[in-house]
C-alpha cells in the first residue's frame, strides 16, 4: 500500500480500498436470503406436482375463512355496521399482508426448536447474517396460496364495495398491503427474538401473526374500546388495515383518532421494524448455545 500511495498518490489508493470492501450488511443479507430462497425454490419445483397439489391444499384451507363469513352474511345483513363488501376489504388487506409477511419470515418460528437442539450454532459458523438464514430456512413457496386468496377477496372486495375509485386510492390500498406485511415481519422477527429466552414461545408469536390477522378481518366495531386500544398503541396491528380501510371508507374510527393517523401505516412499519432488529441484536448477543 506504501508503494501504491508513492508512485500514484493518495487518491487512487482510496478508490482501490472502496472497490474492495465488503458489502454493506443489509446488501449481504438481502443476497444471501436470495441464494437460500432461490435453492429451496428449485428443489420443490423438481417434484411440480406435489407442489402445485399443496398449494391448491393450502389456498383451500385458508379460503374456509371467507367461506365462514360468507355463512355469517347468509343470516345477517351487516356486522358491526359493515356489509360483506366492506368486511372483505378488511379480510383481503389482512390476508394479503400476512401471507407476505409469512412467505418471508414465517420460518422465523423454528428458533426456539433450534436453540433447544444446538443446531442454531450452524448458522452462527457460517458467514452470511444469521436473520437471513433463519428467514430463508426451509422456504415454502406454497405459501403463496394465502397470498393469492387473500388478493383474490380484495379484488372482489373492491370492485364491489360503494367507493369512487380513483388512481390515489388504488395505490393507497397497495400501500396498506405492503406496510400491513411489513408490521407482520416485525412481529416475526420480534417473536423469534423472544425465543432466545423463552425457547417454547412459537404460539406467542403465532397469536400475534395468525391470530391477529384473523381478528384485522372483523370490523374494530364489535371489539371492545380496551382491545382497540391495545392495537392501537401497544401492539400497532390496527395499521396493518383498520385505520387504512376506515379511511377509505370515510367512516370514524372507534377511538377518535386525527385523520392522519390513518396514513402513518408505513411510518409505523419502519419504527416496529427496527425495534424488531434492535430486539433481535439483543437476543442474538445473549445466546449461550446448549453446553452440548
Amino acid at each position: 500500500m506504501q508503494r501504491w500511495c508513492a508512485r500514484h498518490g493518495p487518491q487512487p489508493a482510496a478508490r482501490m480500498i472502496r472497490r474492495t470492501s465488503p458489502r454493506p450488511p443489509a446488501v449481504e443479507g438481502l443476497r444471501a436470503y436470495g441464494l437460500v430462497v432461490a435453492m429451496w425454490v428449485r428443489s420443490t419445483m423438481a417434484y411440480r406436482v406435489s407442489f402445485v397439489l399443496t398449494t391448491l391444499g393450502n389456498l383451500a384451507v385458508t379460503g374456509l375463512d371467507f367461506v365462514a363469513i360468507l355463512l355469517m352474511f347468509a343470516h345477517v345483513d351487516a356486522l358491526g355496521g359493515f356489509s360483506l363488501p366492506e368486511i372483505a376489504l378488511l379480510y383481503g388487506t389482512s390476508s394479503a399482508s400476512l401471507g407476505l409477511a409469512d412467505l418471508a419470515f414465517g420460518r422465523t418460528d423454528r428458533i426456539g426448536r433450534r436453540v433447544r437442539d444446538g443446531s442454531f450454532d450452524i448458522l452462527l459458523l457460517r458467514p452470511v447474517p444469521v436473520l437471513a438464514q433463519v428467514a430463508a430456512d426451509r422456504f415454502a413457496l406454497r405459501r403463496a396460496g394465502r397470498i393469492v386468496q387473500g388478493a383474490a377477496v380484495l379484488g372482489w372486495g373492491m370492485a364491489r364495495v360503494d367507493v369512487a375509485w380513483t388512481l390515489p386510492k388504488a395505490l393507497f390500498v397497495a400501500v396498506t398491503v405492503v406496510g400491513g406485511a411489513a408490521i407482520f415481519a416485525a412481529v416475526y422477527v420480534a417473536g423469534a427474538a423472544f425465543q432466545f429466552w423463552a425457547s417454547d414461545a412459537a404460539e406467542v408469536q403465532s397469536s400475534f401473526t395468525y391470530g391477529g390477522s384473523t381478528m384485522l378481518q372483523y370490523p374494530p366495531t364489535i371489539f371492545a374500546a380496551e382491545l382497540v386500544r391495545g392495537v392501537t398503541f401497544v401492539v400497532p396491528l390496527a395499521f396493518v388495515n383498520w385505520l387504512p380501510v376506515l379511511r377509505l371508507l370515510g367512516r370514524e374510527d372507534p377511538l377518535g383518532l386525527p385523520g392522519w393517523v390513518d396514513f402513518c401505516g408505513p411510518l409505523v412499519a419502519v419504527v416496529m421494524l427496527t425495534a424488531a432488529g434492535l430486539a433481535w441484536r439483543a437476543g442474538l448477543r445473549s445466546y449461550r448455545s446448549t453446553g452440548s
